[in-house]
C-alpha cells in the first residue's frame, strides 16, 4: 500500500475525531475570538504535536492486540471497567455544578505549550486511534510497520491541524452553538460510555 494511502487514512480518521465538539475545539474558538486566527494556530500546533504521538501509540497497540488475540477478552474486561468508571465520572462532572468555569486567559507566548498540555489531557485520543486502526488492520487496509505508522501519523497531524484551524476561522459563527454542546458534553459522554460499557458487558457474558 502506498505512502499516500496511509497519509489519507490518517487524515480522514483524525478529521473524524477532531470535528466532534470538545474542550479542545472550544478552547480554539474562544482563543481565536479574543486573539485572532493567527494566534490560535499556536494552540492548534500544540494539539497536532501531541496527536502525532498519540496516533503512533494507537497504531502500535492495535498491532500488538491483533497479533495476540488471546489477550482480547482480558483487554475487553479491563476496558469495560474503565468505561463504567469514565461514565460515572462524566455524570458526576455534569451534575456537580451547572455553572461552567470561565475559559482561562492564555498568554500568547505560552499558547503552543498550553496546546500540548490540553491535548495531553485528552484521554479519548489513543483509544480512538486504537479502535479505528484495529478495524483497518482487520479489513486488511493497514499493515503495521514503523514507517507506515509514521505516515499515518503525518496524515493524522495534517487532518487534526486542518479541522481545528477551520474551527478557528469560523469561530464567530459557531461560538454559541459550540458553547451549548460543550455545556452538555459531560452528559453526552457519560451516556455514550455507559451504553458502550453495557454492550461490552452483555457481549462478555453471552459469548
Amino acid at each position: 500500500m502506498s505512502i499516500f494511502v496511509y497519509i489519507i487514512l490518517g487524515f480522514i480518521i483524525a478529521s473524524l475525531g477532531s470535528i466532534t465538539p470538545s474542550f479542545l475545539n472550544l478552547t480554539v474558538v474562544k482563543y481565536s475570538l479574543r486573539n485572532g486566527k493567527r494566534a490560535a494556530t499556536y494552540i492548534i500546533a500544540g494539539y497536532a504535536t501531541v496527536l502525532f504521538f498519540q496516533a503512533n501509540v494507537g497504531a502500535y497497540l492495535a498491532n500488538v492486540l491483533m497479533k495476540n488475540s488471546e489477550y482480547i477478552t482480558l483487554i475487553q474486561q479491563i476496558g469495560t471497567g474503565i468505561l463504567f468508571a469514565l461514565s460515572i465520572n462524566f455524570f458526576r462532572l455534569h451534575f456537580k455544578s451547572k455553572e461552567k468555569a470561565a475559559v482561562k486567559e492564555i498568554p500568547k507566548s505560552k499558547s503552543y505549550f498550553y496546546g500540548v498540555f490540553m491535548s495531553s489531557l485528552n484521554m479519548m485520543a489513543i483509544p480512538f486511534y486504537f479502535t479505528f486502526i484495529s478495524l483497518l488492520i482487520g479489513f486488511n487496509y493497514f499493515e503495521y510497520s514503523l514507517a507506515n505508522a509514521f505516515y499515518f501519523s503525518i496524515g493524522s497531524t495534517i487532518g487534526s491541524f486542518s479541522l481545528y484551524t477551520l474551527y478557528a476561522i469560523i469561530a464567530k459563527k459557531i461560538e454559541h452553538r459550540l458553547n451549548f454542546i460543550a455545556s452538555k458534553m459531560d452528559l453526552i459522554l457519560g451516556i455514550l460510555t455507559a451504553v458502550v460499557a453495557i454492550a461490552n458487558l452483555v457481549y462478555l457474558f453471552t459469548k
